[in-house]
C-alpha cells in the first residue's frame, strides 16, 4: 500500500451514515463487479459519480438502480442519448475526458479506478488529489505515471490500495515493516488460453480464440493482454512503483488454475501466499472494506476438489511482451509509457483484424526502437508521450496490414 496515513488513521471512511464511492469505468467488469458488491448492501453507500466510455445504455441503468449522483461519458458523441435516457431523473449528467477529470476531483471517501488504458491517468490524479482512498484497478496509470502518481499519493495524503488480484495478494501477505527480510515478490500468471500451443499454432490463432480466457471474466483489451502475456508484463511494471522491492526481485511464475494470486519469499525461505477462486469481487471486496473485510457470498476455495496445484517458467520465446516489459521497467524514462500506448494500439488493431496474433508485440518491440526515449516530469509530458507512442504504433501497424 501507497499511504500517508495507518489503518488507525483510516479517517475517511465516516463513522456516521452511508459511504460516499465514485465508480470510473462502471460499465467494464471489475466496475460491474463493485456495483454488484455495493448493491448487495447498498445502504452503507452513497454513489456519487459513474463513469462510462460509450455504453450509455448500461450506465444508464446503472445510475438509476444505485442513485447515483452524477453520471459521466467519455465519448461526447454518446452525451445526447445519455441525456435522454436520464431525462426524467434529477441525475447529473456530463461527456468528454474534460468532464471524467472534473468528476474525480468531486469529494467522495472512495474512489474505485478502473478505466482500461492510459486514459485512466488524469481522472485517477484528480482522484488522488481528494486525498481519497483509490481502489486501482487501472494499472496504466502506475505503468504511464508511476512517479508523478506516487509523488501525489504522498503530497495530497491519500491512500492507494491495489484491485490487481496479484498486487492485492502481495499487499495481504508483505509485511511492510520487515522489507529489508524480503526475498522476492512472485507474481502468478494464468498464462491465459495459448500456454500450449506453439509458436506457428500462435501464428492463426483468431480474435475469438484471444478473447477466451481459461479463468478469468474479463474486457477485451485485458482479455488479449492476457492472452500474449503482457497483462503480467505491465503488472510487473505497476508492482515496482507499488511496492519498495527492487525489480529485479521480482519474478514471475505460469500458475494455470490462478488459485494462488501471488507470493512473497522471506530471506529465511518461507513463502507467503494469498489463495482464493479466481474471483475479481475477492479483491475488490478488500479494497472496498479495508481495513476491515467486507463480506460477500462467493465460491469457497475448495482445494480437495481442485487436487493439485502447477507451476511453470514462462516461455520468453512464445511471450515476449514479459521482456519488452521489463527492459521498458529498466529503461525507465517514457518507455513504459511507449511501451503502453503501443500495445494499446496494437491490441486495437488486432481486434480490428489489422494484425496477427504474434504482430501485437512486433508492432511494440519496434515503437519502442523507433522512439526517442526521453524524461518525463509533467502530466502534460506524460500525455505528450502517449500520444506520439500512439501515432508511431499506428504507422507501423498500417506498414503489418
Amino acid at each position: 500500500m501507497i499511504s500517508s496515513m495507518s489503518a488507525k488513521e483510516f479517517s475517511r471512511k465516516p463513522k456516521n451514515g452511508p459511504r460516499r464511492v465514485s465508480i470510473f469505468g462502471s460499465t467494464g467488469s471489475v466496475g460491474i463487479n463493485t456495483l454488484e458488491l455495493i448493491s448487495d448492501s447498498i445502504e452503507e453507500f452513497q454513489v456519487e459519480v459513474l463513469t462510462a466510455n460509450e455504453n450509455v445504455s448500461l450506465l444508464a441503468e446503472q445510475a438509476r438502480a444505485v442513485g447515483a449522483k452524477l453520471a459521466v461519458v467519455a465519448n461526447e458523441a454518446y452525451y445526447g442519448q445519455l441525456k435522454d435516457l436520464l431525462d426524467d431523473t434529477e441525475i447529473e449528467i456530463a461527456a468528454g475526458q474534460d468532464a471524467l477529470t472534473l468528476a474525480g476531483s468531486r469529494e467522495v471517501d472512495w474512489v474505485m479506478a478502473a478505466i482500461v488504458g492510459a486514459a485512466g491517468l488524469a481522472p485517477t490524479l484528480a482522484a488522488i488529489q481528494t486525498g481519497a482512498i483509490i481502489a486501482l484497478a487501472n494499472k496504466e496509470s502506475l505503468v504511464c505515471g508511476g512517479a508523478l502518481v506516487l509523488d501525489n499519493v504522498r503530497k495530497y495524503g491519500a491512500t492507494l490500495l491495489p484491485v490487481d488480484s496479484e498486487h492485492n495478494a502481495i499487499f495481504q501477505v508483505l509485511d511492510f515493516n520487515q522489507l529489508n527480510n524480503v526475498s522476492r515478490l512472485i507474481l502468478t500468471a494464468s498464462g491465459g488460453p495459448f500456454l500450449d500451443l506453439d509458436y506457428e499454432e500462435m501464428r492463426l490463432v483468431s480474435r475469438e480464440q484471444a478473447l477466451a480466457h481459461p479463468n478469468w471474466d474479463m474486457g477485451a483489451k485485458i482479455s488479449i493482454d492476457s492472452a500474449t502475456m503482457m497483462n503480467k508484463g505491465l503488472e510487473l511494471i505497476e508492482a515496482a512503483h507499488l511496492f519498495p522491492i527492487p525489480p529485479d526481485q521480482i519474478d514471475i511464475l505460469v500458475h494455470p488454475q490462478s488459485i494462488i494470486h501471488s507470493m512473497v519469499e522471506y530471506k529465511d525461505g518461507s513463502v507467503l501466499s494469498q489463495m482464493g477462486s479466481p474471483d475479481m469481487k475477492t479483491p475488490i471486496s478488500y479494497t472496498l472494506g479495508w481495513p476491515d473485510r467486507h463480506p460477500f457470498t462467493a465460491d469457497r476455495l475448495d482445494l480437495a476438489k481442485i487436487g493439485s496445484l502447477t507451476f511453470l517458467n514462462p516461455d520468453p520465446i512464445r511471450f515476449p511482451a514479459l521482456n519488452l516489459a521489463r527492459n521498458a521497467l529498466k529503461t525507465g524514462k517514457s518507455a513504459p509509457t511507449i511501451l503502453n500506448a503501443a500495445n494499446e494500439l496494437a491490441v486495437e488493431g488486432f481486434l480490428e483484424g489489422k494484425l496477427g496474433f504474434l504482430d501485437i508485440c512486433s508492432v511494440v518491440e519496434e515503437t519502442l526502437q523507433q522512439s526517442k526515449i526521453i524524461e518525463l516530469n509533467s502530466i502534460e509530458e506524460i500525455i505528450d508521450a502517449d500520444r506520439s507512442g500512439r501515432a508511431l504504433a499506428r504507422s507501423i501497424v498500417k506498414q503489418f496490414a
